[in-house]
């Protein structure tokens, strides 16, 4: 089977994204799968600290692995946005494929370091693992939806000199810059920054990943020029969550008596699989194994 590094660079190389989905539990994960499994593609499926310490790092493992049997399908785990060395080092130990490193809201030395700590101990571990680094910082929460106006300040921007520094010391495979993306979803519209990303895309070696967070609140005709300008991995979350609470909360009101788990869920891992193809065709990525 083809490495991460692999559909990544194919990825690249045909102008679509690979998508990143988070999961909280089992009932997200069929819904992911099985939109993948349609589409026939592969999908990495990423947990958070607090989602792998909710549902147990091995545990995720476990079912990944299920399901790559079960499908047939690359899918890769992501331990994503890890903050520090120690909590990267357990996902590695553990056997996750990848590695989100985010240090981005610690002065730039400090993040430098351990992102490049992090590449080292992975590498001796696995050659195979992916390793991302995020320089330049996302201003909002993950998953969180605001009901005001978001402004972006311009120091939280990457910057294109600081970026291919970082790069080269740290040795990253993938990377995640702030270009005008919001976790979360805000009362406005982001505006992506096309030119820092064209500055971004250019000085950048080419076999780095460029890695957009915050895929939920971004518009569709943004989403694909920034694809088109080569961002080929993309994050989603909080519209992944918003589709299962809309579903499980239709759901209990239409059958407030019903107590059976797999028929409370069946229709949140439909909706969630229906947005999750929506995303897919989005990125540009069908019937690419």
């Amino acid at each position: 089977m083809k490495t991460l590094k692999e559909f990544l660079q194919e990825a690249g190389e045909n102008g679509s994204a690979v998508g990143h989905f988070n999961i909280s539990n089992l009932v997200q994960l069929k819904g992911v799968i099985m939109a993948c499994k349609k589409a026939n593609l592969p999908v990495m499926i990423g947990t958070s600290e607090g989602e792998a310490d909710f549902i147990g790092m091995r545990t995720a493992r476990h079912l990944i692995d299920a399901a790559k049997v079960e499908t047939g399908l690359p899918i890769f785990l992501n331990a994503d946005h890890f903050h520090s060395f120690l909590k990267a080092k357990e996902a590695i130990d553990v056997g996750y494929d990848s590695v989100l490193i985010d240090c981005s809201k610690k002065p730039y030395r400090e993040n430098l370091e351990e992102t490049k700590k992090v590449v080292q101990y992975a590498k001796v571990k696995n050659p195979d693992i992916s390793v991302e680094g995020e320089l330049g910082y996302l201003v909002t929460e993950s998953s969180k939806i605001y009901k005001e106006a978001v402004t972006i300040p311009p120091e939280s921007l990457t910057k294109p000199e600081e970026a291919l520094k970082y790069v080269e010391e740290t040795g990253v495979d993938r990377f995640a810059p702030a270009v005008g993306n919001l976790h979360g979803i805000a009362a406005n519209k982001p505006q992506l920054d096309f030119e820092l990303i064209k500055k971004l895309r250019a000085v950048l070696p080419q076999d780095v990943t460029l890695v957009m967070h915050g895929g939920s609140g971004i518009p569709d005709e943004q989403m694909k020029e920034a694809i088109e300008l080569g961002f080929n991995n993309i994050h989603v979350s909080t519209e992944i969550r918003i589709a299962y609470m809309d579903a499980l909360r239709k759901m209990l009101g239409a059958a407030p008596e019903e107590t059976t788990p797999y028929k409370i869920y069946k229709p949140v891992v439909e909706a969630i699989s229906q947005k999750v193809s929506e995303k897919l065709e989005l990125f540009g990525s069908i019937n690419e194994i």
